[in-house]
């Protein structure tokens, strides 16, 4: 499967989110489509109080990235 487009334009943690579920909709099974829901859901509640710039920019270019490798497995 190709990557959603405009992954480039994600900027904030609200854009990275909505990007990640659009993501999980080109799953091919509901059961997989809900396991990457909750795990989307987990991992924003886990980094909910991050504030350093540089390091919500390394989380969106790694979410980004490992989007497209399920994607693709």
């Amino acid at each position: 499967m190709a990557p959603l487009p405009n992954a480039e334009l994600v900027q904030n943690s609200l854009q990275l989110y909505r990007y990640l579920l659009r993501c999980c909709k080109q799953l091919p099974e509901e059961n997989i489509r809900q396991h990457y829901r909750h795990a989307i859901r987990q991992s924003f509640k886990v980094h909910a109080d991050e504030d350093d710039p540089e390091r919500i920019q390394q989380i969106i270019k790694r979410a980004i990235e490992d989007a497209d490798w399920v994607l693709n497995k």
